[in-house]
């Protein structure tokens, strides 16, 4: 039994019962709505979550933990403002403009990183914590991070396989390497030893260049023979880059640089007193395996002993000063063989190498090792690093241009100034000089055109795109014998194989710093196993046509260099790609509908 009461509504409230029963709830009468309002109004309080004033009163306990925290940061920038002032040497009066303009650079970079991050809604202080929380497992509580805002694909989980400790390994031994050593002292027995064995590198090679006249006539050997003894270098070298990145990890690059120079000395012994294309052969791989840890023991080596702000330049000092063994191997060395005959000369190259084993075992200081229990992540970057399809459009332009580039310079390009330019003995090696030259330079060249153009928004991908086509033009000019001087195409040619700075520079924007030095071992056996590749492959082109007295036709080399500018044009659509994709989706959301 119902009661019947009247209830006067405000002409809102009626219409909007009216709505309610005619539309939401058309089976139910106004009375049976009405009824159940009053029931919700006059029944006991359900709990349905915080109230209004709960809501308010943790708002305002945030917002006064968040002017705590902000009082706390002030605080801090204050005392570390006041600390520097306080310990920071007075600057001379000359000195205060250069340093005002640095500092203006280091802000417009910090403010630049900074907006990167909150544009990309990435957290340091986030991504350390998880790093320090993961201690070289998955993020806790099995968060997938991968979801978040502006974080790469595959990044996170590159984060994640890197330990605490190998984020502490670099500073620990910069301390124990150096203590309190001066720059000078640093230079004399860590940076010109590294830099005499790149230096050999460079030297080795680049020497057949200038020898292969030499032993062609000696042991009677074919373009395919040539080929094939001097590109096994780059085979041995490629297969030894993935464990020197391990050894160098854990033993350091002391230990290993002086122990692999020792199997370079023992090949340049071995190449000296061949009488056999077989041992030669066994020579040239020994050499090849000796100086594989030269690049990554000099830059390990940089970034543990002196201090991070310094490891740009002496980089780059380090490459251009190393390629002088380019410049060596062309009239220098060809005066040597001349003088006392390339066996004499590859045994004085045997002592140069023992020697400098023994300058950098007994010269440089010694740092502890790291023990192979402290992380697993070089295991598990290498398998993230040949998973991610970033590295897999980067790795065969890199692979194709970078290998043509050392293969041709370090034999066919003397081929090719023989047979196909006819020039003699002086003009070959200046050409040949002219190259090396053009390597040495190339290298700082591109770094300096790399960081200008980053300021203005240009990443050294488009860099390394550009430097492609230039390159692939510079051998077509040669392929169909353009009315331009020769020497043009081939320091163009040269400069190319000294792009691996711009192949790193990308490199680091695919991967966190602390896998960095893998993933260039990584791509570093791709630039020496294609040089391999390519140089053999050239030679077994080129003796498909007859010699005549001892020259081969220029429709030889012609054809040869063709099939490598078509591998590369090949790698530099697959590269270029993902951008074209990018920028046809971004036009047609620009468009109008």
């Amino acid at each position: 039994m119902k009661s019947r009461i009247g209830v006067y509504l405000s002409q809102d409230v009626a219409a909007r019962l009216a709505v309610a029963v005619a539309v939401q709830r058309p089976a139910r009468p106004r009375s049976a709505l009405v009824e159940a309002a009053l029931d919700r109004y006059l029944g006991p309080e359900e709990d349905d979550g915080p109230s209004v004033h709960d809501r308010l009163g943790m708002m305002s306990g945030q917002l006064e933990q968040l002017a705590s925290d902000v009082r706390l940061i002030s605080e801090a920038i204050a005392l570390q403002a006041r600390f520097q002032f306080a310990m920071a040497p007075r600057l001379p009066a000359a000195a205060l403009h250069e340093a005002c303009l640095q500092g203006a650079e280091r802000f417009d970079e910090f403010a630049a990183q900074v907006a990167n991050r909150v544009h990309q809604g990435r957290s340091l202080i986030r991504e350390t914590l998880e790093k320090l929380s993961a201690s070289g497992q998955v993020v806790a509580d099995g968060e997938d991070t991968s979801s978040q805002v502006g974080t790469r694909p595959g990044e996170t989980d590159l984060a994640a396989a890197v330990s605490v400790d190998d984020l502490q390994i670099g500073a620990t031994q910069r301390h124990a390497g150096t203590g309190q050593m001066p720059m000078w002292l640093l230079i004399l027995r860590v940076f010109l030893p590294f830099v005499g064995a790149y230096y050999l590198s460079y030297l080795f090679r680049t020497i057949n260049a200038t020898i292969s006249g030499s032993l062609a006539a000696e042991f009677g050997l074919s373009a395919g023979n040539l080929g094939l003894l001097t590109s096994v270098y780059f085979l041995t070298f490629a297969a030894a880059q993935i464990p020197i990145g391990i050894l160098l990890d854990r033993h350091g690059p002391r230990l290993v640089q002086s122990a692999m120079l020792l199997a370079a000395a023992a090949g340049a012994a071995l190449f000296a007193v061949s009488d056999h294309f077989l041992l030669l052969l066994a020579g040239r791989a020994l050499i090849g395996l000796g100086v594989a840890a030269a690049l990554t023991s000099g830059l390990k080596a940089l970034l543990v002993w002196f201090p991070g702000e310094r490891v740009p330049l002496l980089n780059g000092l380090m490459i251009m000063m190393a390629a002088s063994g380019a410049v060596t191997a062309t009239l220098p060395a060809d005066w040597l063989v001349a003088s006392i005959g390339w066996r004499a000369l590859f045994n004085l190259l045997a002592l140069g190498s023992l020697g400098c084993s023994l300058l950098i075992y007994f010269v440089v200081p010694r740092v502890a090792p790291t023990p192979a229990s402290t992380s697993g992540a070089s295991k598990i970057g290498l398998r993230t690093i040949y998973a991610d399809p970033r590295f897999w459009r980067l790795a065969p332009l890199s692979a194709t241009c970078i290998g043509t580039a050392w293969s041709l310079q370090g034999l066919w390009a003397a081929s090719w100034f023989s047979d196909v330019e006819s020039f003699d003995r002086p003009a070959l090696l200046q050409n040949l000089l002219m190259m090396a030259i053009a390597l040495s330079l190339g290298a700082l060249m591109l770094g300096l055109v790399a960081d200008r153009l980053r300021r203005r928004g240009i990443g050294p991908g488009q860099l390394l795109s550009f430097v492609a086509i230039l390159f692939i033009a510079a051998q077509l000019a040669l392929i169909l014998r353009l009315p331009l001087p020769s020497c043009i195409s081939w320091v163009t040619i040269a400069a190319v194989g000294a792009a691996t700075v711009l192949s790193y520079a990308v490199l680091a924007e695919y991967f966190p710093k602390e896998i960095a030095g893998r993933a260039n071992a990584a791509l570093n056996v791709f630039h020496i196993g294609g040089a391999f590749v390519l140089q053999s492959l050239t030679g077994l082109v080129i003796q498909l046509w007859p010699a005549v007295n001892g020259h081969y036709p220029a429709i030889a080399y012609q054809a040869a260099f063709g099939v490598n500018v078509a591998l590369q044009i090949a790698a530099a659509i697959w590269f270029t790609l993902p951008w074209c994709a990018s920028a046809r989706s971004g036009e047609r959301r620009l468009a109008p509908a």
